[in-house]
């Protein structure tokens, strides 16, 4: 019910007596006259406090041992940015992988170590796993890409994973190879009489039987040769090639008491393509692969792979590294033809599934492994098997742009080279240039704001694509003075720290010796004029 009060001020009154009325006024419309009471509102206040459940000042707690209807403290509102309310409520930050695996780097957006195991991450069966152990690492020159990789692979030893690289153009992991406890490093070319034999059995595979044993090991040998000459020749085979292959396989076989070799499969393609009736014009599709297998026994290719194995990959090695630096001088198609024969060796032997074993395999230069068709099915075939065989295969681009050397302009090997590496579930995505946008955008389908984030990136930095999720680790943040002076691959172009002290104590006398010239006793005739010169020996 709405009470209404009117009042009557007679016109008579002094200033003093309406004072008077208008305070017994207030006091008689007060809320304590009415039967209830309610606190005056705080200074700065909008709003009263909530009514007390039991009218009064003190309550029912005087009497009844109760509750007092005392006003709580006021405190005013607390107003900061969607950062620091962050850190203030950890909750509203990502809970990242978990701890399992070894620590890569930091997370930056939930501000917490990130770990990562490729084989965690798969086994994870929750929305955070992924279904691929691969990753593509993908970015410009000194962005902190190769340090990233060896970051990973030298932690993830003390987890008992092993690593292999089957080709090192420039040499950088024989120096991770040597400092790791039982690491080997096999070097081919530079003088050494190193061979690899890329069509050698390899062991027994556990589990299988005599006959999908030799079906494996043929189809491993077939694949190899046709990736060689396909490369070579920069097209592919006809139908009357591939059949002198298998003929001149099988012959090799059967000569070699099953232990073929180029040297051997050239030998075999000479006396077939001697023949006048070897059948079904198999002698000249033997010419075109003896002239390729020719490179490897009397050419540019001599001295590494036309031979028996000379060296044995040690199973238990925590790091096997082939160095091929020595062979980078021989041009882009030996070192690609080197990746092709060094990666065959290795698969013969580390593709026991039932042995147990994870390793990672570290393709520096990912795109030599795709030149020809023949190339990019073995390697598509790779990455499939890869959780097949236990193996996290880790390609290494320096740009996507790198596959447009695959094949032409819409060719099927250049869009099998892009299809590969799209289906990569996991990336490591780095600094990259501007040309990059439409490239990420497109055969990577990363997100506008990521694709901007990631040409700001600095170095060691880097977008993690997991399964469904993205992460902004900085894994330089978390490393060692080891490991930075053992990954730091640009001791060549730096100074050392003699070479920078002795070039700032260099003095103007000495700055005369050895500046070029007839002139002047000092260095500052050279800053002066032509005109002011030729003034000076005039007079």
């Amino acid at each position: 019910m709405t009470r209404h009060a009117a009042t009557f001020t007679p016109a008579d009154l002094t200033p003093r007596q309406v004072r008077a009325l208008r305070t017994e006024i207030s006091v008689a419309t007060r809320p304590e006259a009415r039967g209830w009471w309610r606190r005056p509102w705080p200074v700065g206040r909008q709003h009263p406090l909530p009514e007390p459940a039991v009218p009064g000042r003190l309550g029912p707690g005087a009497a009844e041992g109760g509750y007092w209807n005392l006003a709580k403290a006021w405190v005013a509102p607390h107003q900061a940015t969607s950062q620091h309310i962050a850190g203030i409520y950890p909750f509203v930050a990502d809970s990242g992988l978990g701890h399992r695996g070894p620590i890569l780097g930091v997370d930056l957006n939930a501000d917490a170590l990130w770990h990562f195991s490729p084989w965690e991450a798969y086994g994870d069966t929750s929305d955070r796993g992924t279904f691929s152990t691969n990753i593509l690492v993908l970015g410009a020159y000194r962005g902190g890409k190769s340090g990233t990789v060896k970051t990973l692979i030298t932690r993830s030893i003390a987890f008992g994973h092993q690593a292999v690289v089957p080709s090192d153009p420039k040499g950088e992991w024989v120096r991770v190879a040597e400092a790791v406890p039982g690491g080997r490093v096999i070097r081919l070319g530079g003088g050494t009489d190193t061979r690899l034999n890329p069509l050698a059995r390899g062991p027994r595979r556990t589990g299988v039987t005599d006959e999908q044993h030799e079906q494996l090991v043929k189809q491993r040998r077939i694949g190899t040769l046709i990736a060689l000459i396909e490369m070579t020749l920069g097209a592919r085979l006809t139908a009357v090639e591939h059949a002198a292959i298998l003929d001149g396989l099988d012959q090799c076989i059967a000569a070699t008491g099953d232990r073929p070799t180029l040297r051997g499969m050239y030998e075999q393609l000479r006396l077939l393509a001697a023949k006048d009736h070897a059948g079904l014009g198999a002698e000249q599709g033997a010419i075109q692969p003896l002239f390729v297998l020719r490179r490897f026994v009397e050419g540019d290719l001599s001295g590494l792979f036309e031979d028996e194995s000379t060296v044995e990959f040690d199973q238990d090695a925590p790091i096997v590294v082939i160095d091929t630096s020595e062979l980078f001088a021989r041009g882009d198609l030996a070192a690609q033809l080197t990746q092709v024969c060094s990666t065959a060796w290795i698969q013969a032997v580390i593709s026991d599934r039932d042995a147990h074993r994870t390793r990672y395999v570290v393709r520096e230069e990912g795109w030599r492994d795709m030149t020809s068709l023949a190339s990019l099915q073995m390697f598509q075939q790779w990455l499939k098997l890869s959780r097949h065989y236990g193996i996290s295969n880790i390609v290494i681009l320096h740009k996507v742009g790198d596959l447009d050397a695959v094949g032409d302009e819409r060719s099927p090997e250049r869009s099998l080279a892009y299809s590969i590496i799209g289906d990569i579930e996991n990336k490591f995505i780095f600094r990259v240039n501007h040309q990059e946008h439409t490239a990420l955008r497109q055969r990577l389908n990363l997100p506008v704001p990521h694709v901007e984030m990631a040409r700001h990136l600095r170095k060691g930095e880097f977008l993690a694509y997991v399964g469904q999720y993205a992460y902004l680790v900085d894994c330089f943040a978390t490393s060692t003075p080891w490991e930075r002076d053992l990954f730091d691959t640009d001791d060549a172009i730096s100074l050392t720290a003699s070479e920078a002290t002795d070039w700032a104590q260099i003095d103007s006398n000495t700055l005369d010796a050895i500046w070029p010239g007839t002139a002047d006793a000092d260095v500052n005739g050279w800053l002066e004029s032509p005109a002011e010169q030729t003034t000076v020996e005039d007079r």
